[in-house]
């Protein structure tokens, strides 16, 4: 299993950013994929993720409304459609997978502890 994200960049405030997730070595039909970041001097978060164990999709609060996550099942990709972008933002951002056995939020939660599979990261950085 691979995982390579890319995508990221420097950004104004209020600009967007599409990010990409290749995975290769499995197919979505029986894994959760997700996206974290990690800020500097913070903890990684899980910014958003899918679980095919039931269809659910989550989104960390502040990320609502402004970001998207969506899959290319014949592409094998995800992304992470992210508008408004706000300097709090900034962070390198990760892919990450693991088999589906639960909703997305579980997947999401803490540092990403419930995903098994990681990839480089991307930096995304936006200023005000």
């Amino acid at each position: 299993v691979q995982l390579q994200a890319s995508g990221g960049g420097l950004v104004q405030a209020g600009g967007s950013l599409r990010l990409s997730c290749a995975a290769s070595g499995f197919t979505f039909d029986d894994y959760a994929i997700g996206w974290f970041r990690q800020a500097p001097g913070k903890e990684r978060e899980g910014v958003s993720c899918i679980s095919s164990a039931d269809g659910s999709r989550y989104y960390t609060d502040s990320v609502k409304g402004r970001f998207t996550m969506s899959s290319d099942n014949a592409k094998n990709t995800v992304y992470l459609q992210m508008n408004s972008l706000k300097p709090e933002d900034t962070a390198v951002y990760y892919c990450a997978a693991n088999r589906a056995r639960a909703r997305a939020y579980s997947y999401c939660s803490g540092y990403g502890q419930n995903m098994y599979y990681w990839g480089k990261g991307t930096q995304v950085t936006v200023s005000s």
